[in-house]
């Protein structure tokens, strides 16, 4: 396990980290992705700090609180000493039926960190991020709520999710204009097959120099492995009806027939050759995997010895690589004269 520095911050996070959505349960929507109790969590917990993870993410709107609760909890069942784990959580959706039980604003981020931090059953989080944007409440008021908890020690860093280019550069703006703790981190989707974070935030994250943790990094599973031309139906969630994020399947499957001889050469899956890909982006600070049983979760854990030789790269980024939009093509066109 290689360990990564967030951002332009001295903290390290394993290159994996181990996504809880899938811990509680609870019916609806998201049905089909949780459903894992106390002791499937704790084994899950076991076995990737045991293969070196060091970094935990989850939400308040998980499972309606419960992932943070099992989490918490099974830090504590494992004994797991609390300084030598990274925890994040989330703050933005809605925890109950009031007109201010949702949003950004500096009563819901207040109100919301003091239940995180009760179901975590610690005193500290260290990457608090907001979960999208909140088009009702200004990015200055958002920052200087975070800015506080952090000065009050209960946040030791921010971080974003779901944000567009503009979005996180205003924040970067308004954070150093008014001296406030900066977003070191986005929290969002990536993966061969949806790469368009390329166009606009990557750029930015280097730039910027911003931390990145990557979610749905097999497309919602659809880089598992299950999913094939012969059998589009597969195995999982999209099969039960939660086809989430959206994925453009002939290009996923012209992604899956590279990867499935390459992994096949390699003595390893076509889901961990998906990850390996994304741990050889410069950009790419933590890929974040989430498991229901443990073999997905060891099939997982694999793509860190995964090594991707240049021609392989080259291979899968031009089976998956983006069609050029304006402004990119002339950007690049006009930038050739000026290369370092």
């Amino acid at each position: 396990m290689k360990y990564n520095l967030l951002g332009r911050t001295g903290l390290k996070v394993s290159e994996l980290c181990l996504g809880t959505m899938t811990f509680g349960s609870v019916g609806g929507r998201f049905a089909a992705i949780n459903g894992v109790d106390q002791a499937g969590a704790d084994a899950l917990v076991k076995r990737a700090v045991e293969a070196g993870i060091n970094f935990i993410d989850t939400a308040n709107i998980y499972t309606e609180g419960q992932s943070e609760e099992i989490t918490g909890q099974a830090i504590q069942n494992l004994g797991l000493r609390r300084d030598s784990l990274i925890l994040a959580t989330k703050v933005r959706g809605k925890m109950g039926d009031g007109p201010n039980d949702a949003g950004l604003t500096r009563q819901h981020i207040m109100a919301q960190v003091e239940g995180s931090l009760k179901r975590l059953k610690t005193d500290y989080i260290d990457l608090y991020q907001t979960h999208s944007y909140d088009p009702l409440t200004p990015f200055d008021e958002t920052l200087r709520a975070l800015d506080d908890l952090v000065r009050q020690g209960k946040v030791r860093y921010i971080g974003a999710s779901n944000l567009a280019a503009w979005q996180l550069m205003k924040a970067l703006g308004i954070s150093e204009h008014q001296h406030l703790e900066r977003y070191q981190s986005l929290q969002a989707y990536y993966t061969l097959a949806g790469r368009d974070l390329e166009r606009e935030l990557v750029p930015l994250l280097l730039d910027q120099q911003l931390g990145l943790m990557v979610w749905s990094p097999l497309a919602g599973g659809f880089l598992s492995g299950k999913y094939t031309r012969e059998n589009p139906a597969g195995e999982g969630r999209r099969s039960g009806g939660f086809d989430f994020p959206p994925v453009n399947k002939d290009l996923a499957f012209d992604i899956i027939d590279k990867l499935r001889p390459m992994a096949e050469a390699k003595g390893t899956t076509v889901a961990a050759l998906a990850l390996a890909w994304l741990l050889h982006q410069p950009v790419v600070s933590t890929v974040i995997i989430g498991a229901k049983k443990m073999d997905q979760l060891e099939d997982n854990l694999k793509a860190v010895d995964v090594r991707l030789t240049p021609e392989e790269l080259k291979q899968l980024d031009e089976v998956s690589k983006l069609a050029q939009e304006y402004p990119g093509w002339m950007l690049s066109m006009t930038g050739t004269d000026r290369q370092a």
